[in-house]
């Protein structure tokens, strides 16, 4: 088995697989893709064999390619199901994966690297103009996020181990502090947030740590 992970450091849609390979133990290597040297290496066209829509991360098993985060996590866990980041039971899992899609499909496309320029140039917003439509988005994903923890009684968001939930909540946190959005009307979230942080898994997973981080 050889797990290749195409990968940028402070991309949160990578960062999330990389969260799930570590808390599943899985042995893998690091790939990066520089999403800004010489107009973007994810636009070459030996990468967009693995991703035919040009984004990261990849994940390539042994002569297989799968892009796009939330289906690479599930994958994951289809073929490793031990230690599991989904519930057992069916209405748990799919909570679960209602409140990935919430951060995946939802609020992150709005407020991704390619969408910000877009609306720079042609659509010559202001960084102040661009800065306004990344809180708001993140208000209203975060406010939604936090209103399913409300009967929460677990440590993490829906068990006493973190899973895949985590996996997509800690990057976009990560993600709003670099825009200064405000956070402290979610407590919940924060809360599991700090529950994380200590975990050797998303430690090694973070931004800080990756071998293509700048210097």
């Amino acid at each position: 088995m050889a797990l290749t992970l195409h990968s940028y450091w402070r991309s949160s849609a990578a960062w999330r697989v990389r969260i799930a390979l570590e808390l599943k133990g899985l042995d893998y290597e690091i790939r990066p893709v520089h999403l800004l040297k010489d107009g973007g290496e994810q636009h070459r066209a030996d990468y967009r064999q693995h991703s035919p829509e040009g984004l990261v991360p990849s994940l390539v098993h042994d002569d297989w390619s799968l892009s796009q985060s939330l289906a690479i996590c599930e994958y994951l866990e289809a073929c490793w199901p031990q230690p599991a980041l989904l519930p057992a039971d069916a209405r748990g899992a799919a909570r679960v994966r209602s409140f990935c899609a919430l951060i995946a499909c939802d609020t992150h496309p709005l407020n991704n690297l390619r969408v910000l320029r877009y609306l720079e140039d042609p659509l010559g917003l202001t960084e102040d103009a661009r800065k306004q439509w990344y809180q708001h988005w993140i208000a209203r994903a975060f406010s939604a996020l936090e209103a399913r923890l409300q009967d929460r009684s677990s440590r993490f968001a829906f068990a006493d181990t973190p899973g895949m939930a985590e996996c997509f909540l800690l990057p976009q946190l990560y993600n709003a502090r670099r825009f200064n959005c405000p956070l402290q009307a979610y407590p919940g979230l924060l809360a599991i947030e700090q529950a994380c942080e200590s975990l050797p898994a998303f430690q090694a997973a973070h931004p800080d740590q990756q071998i293509d981080k700048p210097q």
